[in-house]
């Protein structure tokens, strides 16, 4: 079933992202289809107004543009069927737009299998946690065929305070994954300065408001070293959302023959707060791998 052109634009996941995504769309007077295998998420874009649907075969016969900001690739697969004959059904005439952080191959094989479909492509992969999606604030990093992103990129205006064309698929997401680069390791090194002031008895206060007022400070720094003097591990990126990205941007950089030392020891860091039980707090919780390392 081919969707008409005053169709809703879909969208589907409503995690830790995708709440404030949708709402911020449904907020802008967006015509809004959503779905979700979270219960929670479905009532609140319903409370929010939004029109819920019933199941994803729904959101794609209605939809001309559907919005995937799913928590990784077997989550796509199977929203998608692909590899099944909904899959075909499902695409054909359709722009799906993932959201989320994949490997850039996995997003080059899914592009070739949707287009074979009929279907079109749009890689926008967002950089920002839940507190710049909330407010509307996340930078998109956009990859397909031209018109395509053309097409898509004022969809994404509620969502975005800036987009930029990367280019083919999956150029968006090795963008991606090279921001992230950047942010993981400097993230981390926060928390690693926060526990040396800390084990040095300094007045945490004080630290933060000497880093707030230098060079080095950001938005994204002002949050973090705020939840760290805090000791408040809330989710915002979640550890094992960070884990998950860590693990791509090694893996694609060893298989490009890039040298990663920052990015290996912070593997290593998140790996070790993930078995510790703490994968669902925020990605400053690292500073407890951290601290038993100076114990042990």
């Amino acid at each position: 079933m081919t969707a008409n052109a005053a169709s809703p634009l879909g969208f589907i996941g409503l995690g830790t992202m995708g709440v404030p995504m949708a709402l911020n769309l449904q907020k802008s007077g967006t015509p809004l289809l959503v779905w979700s295998r979270s219960e929670q998420g479905r009532a609140e874009l319903a409370r929010a107004g939004a029109d819920v649907a019933q199941n994803v075969d729904e959101v794609f016969a209605r939809c001309a543009s559907v919005i995937l900001m799913l928590a990784d690739s077997a989550a796509t697969d199977a929203v998608l069927g692909r590899g099944q004959p909904d899959f075909a059904r499902r695409v054909q005439g359709c722009t799906v737009v993932s959201m989320g952080t994949f490997s850039p191959d996995y997003s080059a094989a899914l592009e070739a299998d949707i287009r074979a479909a009929g279907g079109r492509y749009v890689e926008a992969p967002v950089s920002g946690s839940r507190k710049p999606a909330e407010a509307g604030q996340l930078v998109a990093m956009l990859a397909g065929d031209p018109q395509d992103v053309a097409a898509i990129r004022p969809l994404l205006a509620p969502l975005c305070k800036q987009s930029v064309d990367c280019g083919a698929v999956p150029s968006a997401l090795r963008m991606k994954l090279a921001v992230n680069v950047f942010l993981i390791t400097m993230v981390t090194g926060l928390a690693e300065a926060a526990h040396f002031a800390g084990r040095h008895d300094l007045d945490m206060e004080q630290f933060a408001a000497i880093l707030d007022a230098g060079p080095m400070a950001s938005d994204v720094s002002r949050v973090k070293i705020a939840k760290l003097v805090h000791r408040d591990f809330t989710r915002q990126a979640g550890i094992s959302d960070v884990l998950k990205n860590n693990r791509l941007a090694t893996d694609a950089a060893r298989h490009a023959g890039i040298a990663t030392p920052r990015m290996d020891a912070c593997l290593s860091l998140y790996g070790a707060t993930q078995a510790m039980g703490l994968g669902e707090e925020d990605m400053v919780a690292v500073v407890q791998a951290i601290e038993h390392r100076s114990r042990a």
